[in-house]
């Protein structure tokens, strides 16, 4: 949860729209079929330090909405078919 908290901060937005525009300009570089997929990837990053959703968020125990990170609150977790 700390992680995605991070993740979900200006700094952590940050990080990851400099990696995802990294990730774009190195697939322009090498450019070919392996560019393409390598500029295709950056673009997740980029798109989640820009609308603030965090790819890894509910893997490390946080939420896909980075608002929700910073709440600081973890996600409840469902097990099994509801009771009624």
């Amino acid at each position: 949860m700390a992680f995605a908290r991070f993740m979900s901060q200006p700094v952590g937005r940050v990080i990851r729209a400099v990696a995802g525009l990294a990730l774009i300009t190195f697939g322009i570089v090498i450019g070919g079929t392996a560019g393409i997929v390598v500029g295709i990837i950056g673009l997740a990053p980029l798109a989640a330090g820009v609308f603030n959703f965090c790819l890894v968020g509910p893997l490390v125990g946080g939420y896909f909405d980075g608002r929700k990170n910073l709440e600081g609150r973890p996600p409840e977790t469902h097990r099994g078919a509801p009771q009624h």
